[in-house]
């Protein structure tokens, strides 16, 4: 079992900046990945970023590269996602999550199926 609790949201305007933290327990090291998703109201959930353990390689959705940054710290089992040039668009609430089954292919991980633990969320409103 893994638990992931997510913190860091809040209201920001635009154009300002949020740092969103992901630290995972219980059986952590066993994490392959961890990838943030997020859902804006109304609509489906959607592939924000993710970083593999093991190279420390990250992924983004083109919607937040050159704004958001993945990075992680292997020895406290946190990620953080860091997210500058906030949009009115980027508010949602964000989601992370952990594939701690067989390894996947890089692309997958742009994919829910790829992740089998998840937080609970945290809100994330920007401001016009």
């Amino acid at each position: 079992q893994v638990q992931l609790v997510e913190s860091g949201g809040g209201l920001v305007q635009a154009g300002g900046s949020l740092r969103l933290s992901c630290a995972a327990s219980g059986r952590a090291f066993t994490t392959h990945a961890m990838g943030w998703f997020r859902q804006a109201p109304g609509k489906e959930r959607v592939f924000v970023a993710a970083i593999r353990r093991s190279s420390g390689n990250t992924y983004y959705a083109d919607s937040v590269k050159g704004r958001f940054a993945l990075s992680g710290d292997n020895a406290k089992n946190t990620v953080y996602l860091q997210m500058n040039s906030l949009k009115p668009e980027d508010t949602a609430v964000y989601y992370c999550a952990a594939d701690t089954g067989v390894p996947s292919a890089s692309a997958a991980y742009t994919q829910e199926y790829a992740y089998n633990y998840w937080g609970q969320g945290t809100q994330v409103t920007v401001s016009s």
